[in-house]
């Protein structure tokens, strides 16, 4: 089973990877216009300027209809297009966007929770020290 579910861990750190980034969000996705234009222009004939206005168009979900595909792989690269776009990457580009904008400000980082851990346990450390030795709380019983 761990054999299976290494390829999709692998998956989701690149995702989370390619998230955190935003030059690396912007290269992936010049990449996919790049990279869809050219195979656009290959499998429908067409010149490298108009097979990157179809990219961009179709990655953006436009579709201004003025170039589309008519062979079969040129569709089927159109539904790649727009389905890594419209699942992946846009999504992405918010989720990035969105963690920012909800960033708390008053949040401990992680060396400051350390910090507050090492204390808690000398604290406590203490508190057992004086403890040590009496049947009650600290300070013995209330006076009346």
């Amino acid at each position: 089973m761990k054999v299976l579910l290494w390829p999709v861990q692998q998956i989701y750190r690149g995702l989370v990877w390619l998230a955190n980034s935003p030059r690396t969000l912007i290269i992936a996705y010049l990449g996919l216009i790049v990279v869809g234009g050219a195979i656009y222009s290959v499998a429908e004939d067409k010149s490298a300027g108009d097979s990157v206005w179809w990219a961009v168009v179709t990655a953006s979900t436009v579709g201004y209809g003025d170039t589309y595909p008519t062979t079969w792989e040129g569709r089927v690269l159109a539904g790649l297009l727009i389905s890594t776009m419209v699942l992946l990457v846009i999504p992405l580009i918010t989720a990035h966007f969105a963690s920012k904008l909800i960033v708390d400000a008053d949040a401990f980082r992680h060396e400051e929770q350390e910090e507050i851990k090492h204390n808690l346990r000398a604290i406590r450390a203490m508190m057992e020290k004086l403890t040590e030795g009496s049947a009650g709380p600290p300070g013995g019983p209330p006076d009346r």
